[in-house]
């Protein structure tokens, strides 16, 4: 069966929905005009799209450039840069119909060259480039047409595509051979870069040749109708909680990316603020190093596992602002399972040093990556090192930046790190898919020798892309999850809940997955 949408059209599931009514008028902004500045809690030291995964990076990047598809507010996939999709009838084809008048932040128009060019450099080295497992290849019988053949059938291909985990964004085609985290910052977005000092701030200002997608309303998701109202947006790196809540509390900063639990009452109490919580921000976690001794022994692996009380872990990550939760989804979503719930907060000391004698395990040193700028990690990888003390593990913390440590995550075969202390929020809410993909190759997040997937894991994950019916797939993921706990691959700890804030004079910022700037304005 054929499946065609215009932009406007949402997919829940695998089934094309109706447009919703059109309103009167598209958004237009209350006012215009002023410099927002915004404190971000981690640094930041690209803008690579194609080649972070790193929220620090998404939340500046994403309001520069686009893609083909995104999500809506409820992560439906919606088109973006194009107007319209039609899937062949035999699955194995998509055909993309690009909005015309596009043109990049250099002045150039945007044609179907540079949609190929950036599928060609996302290919190469982008960092979910799994992505594209199933894809043969793309064409470009014109210059708004963008056709990409399927070598089979993936029932979950939009969805992959849509995702804005690590998304394929749409840049000129000059750009294609950019090496990893040296993509120039030229996008199609709202807003476009002005300065970028890593470790500082980012600069962006409107974009005046932006073209909103008019078969919207209103801004949805990171898709719909999308505009500048404000002139600049300042990221400015504030990793000191203290220091963010009193910008905050001068109007030195009109936004912040989360305020500490400590500080709510003072700040509630603050007519010129608005408090803004998000719940299930985040899984905090931490993954293995399963390419170097001792944590490639699965008994080690386990014996820390066993060792671990998520209460505790959880309470001193988020001051006692958390849910413990098994797996990777939530709840709340459609696919959660609490497959493999017999290995989460097991916290039994006894039961770990049967295991570490068993592993073998003779005191070497054990390192846990983490880092200071987000402190619910620091604060989550200190716990973790005092409950595997207890037990008789040599565990110290190494704390680096949030950049540098997630560089050291990605290294194959590293021998500098046994943890690596991480958060996982967009990706969860994006769905199963964009979960698991963390978890194989490229780059699976723990780590195997040579970065060669378990064979069992690689089953599940393809059941979970490529098996007709839903039922099937949430199945596969179920046992995906459960392998992985088992072989304890990844240890989520539980979620927690993010609490942001603006001050008053701030209109239209809501909170969601990455902070949206478009259709935000200021009071004068």
């Amino acid at each position: 069966m054929k499946r065609s949408f215009l932009a406007s059209s949402l997919i829940a599931a695998a089934f094309a929905l109706p447009a919703a009514p059109a309103m009167a008028t598209p958004f237009q902004c209350p006012t215009r005009g002023g410099d927002l500045v915004f404190g971000q809690e981690a640094n930041v030291n690209s803008l690579d799209q194609m080649t972070s995964s790193t929220i620090s990076t998404r939340n500046i990047a994403m309001n520069i450039f686009e893609t083909l598809m995104t999500r809506d507010e409820n992560n439906n996939p919606i088109l973006e840069l194009a107007e319209a999709m039609e899937e062949g009838a035999d699955g194995l084809s998509y055909t993309f119909k690009l909005r015309h008048g596009i043109v990049f932040h250099n002045g150039k128009p945007m044609t179907s060259a540079d949609v190929a060019a950036s599928f060609d450099r996302y290919k190469r080295i982008g960092l979910q480039r799994s992505t594209l497992d199933n894809v043969a290849g793309w064409d470009t019988p014109d210059p708004f047409t963008f056709i990409i053949r399927m070598s089979r059938v993936q029932p979950t291909f939009i969805e992959a595509l849509s995702s804005f985990s690590v998304p394929i964004v749409i840049v000129p085609a000059e750009m294609k051979d950019d090496e990893r985290q040296q993509l120039r910052t030229i996008g199609t977005g709202p807003f476009k870069l002005l300065e970028f000092v890593p470790g500082s701030h980012a600069k962006l200002g409107r974009y005046d040749g932006y073209q909103p997608n008019t078969a919207f309303e209103q801004r949805t998701g990171f898709g719909g109708y999308r505009v500048a109202c404000l002139d600049t947006v300042t990221f400015r790196i504030v990793t000191e909680a203290s220091a963010r809540v009193a910008g905050l509390e001068t109007g030195e900063l009109q936004g912040v990316e989360d305020v500490p639990t400590r500080s709510l009452a003072s700040l509630r109490s603050n007519s010129n603020i608005t408090i803004l919580p998000l719940q299930n921000w985040w899984i905090q976690i931490a993954l293995p190093n399963t390419a170097t001794p001792p944590t490639s022994n699965l008994a080690f692996r386990r014996a820390v596992q066993a060792a671990l009380g998520m209460e505790d872990i959880m309470d001193a990550a988020t001051d006692g602002n958390y849910r413990l939760n098994v797996g990777f989804q939530y709840p709340n979503q459609p696919t959660y399972t609490d497959a493999g719930k017999e290995t989460y907060n097991i916290n039994n000391a006894a039961r770990a040093r049967t295991l570490l004698r068993e592993s073998g395990y003779r005191g070497e040193p054990i390192v846990i990556l983490t880092n200071r700028d987000y402190p619910a990690m620091y604060n989550a990888a200190l716990v973790m090192q005092q409950q595997m003390q207890a037990v008789g593990i040599n565990a110290s913390l190494r704390v680096v930046d949030w950049p540098t440590s997630v560089q050291m995550s990605q290294q194959v075969n590293s021998t500098e790190w046994h943890f690596f202390h991480s958060g996982w929020g967009t990706q969860p809410a994006l769905g199963a898919l964009a979960t698991m993909q963390f978890l194989v190759s490229p780059g699976a997040n723990y780590r195997p020798r040579d970065d060669k997937d378990d064979p069992d894991v690689l089953a599940a994950w393809n059941d979970m892309n490529n098996l007709r019916s839903e039922a099937e797939r949430n199945a596969a993921y179920a046992r995906m999850q459960t392998l992985v706990l088992e072989r304890a691959y990844a240890y989520p700890f539980g979620a927690l809940t993010k609490v942001q804030a603006t001050r008053a004079t701030v209109q239209n910022f809501v909170p969601f997955r990455i902070p949206r700037f478009s259709n935000v304005s200021m009071t004068r």
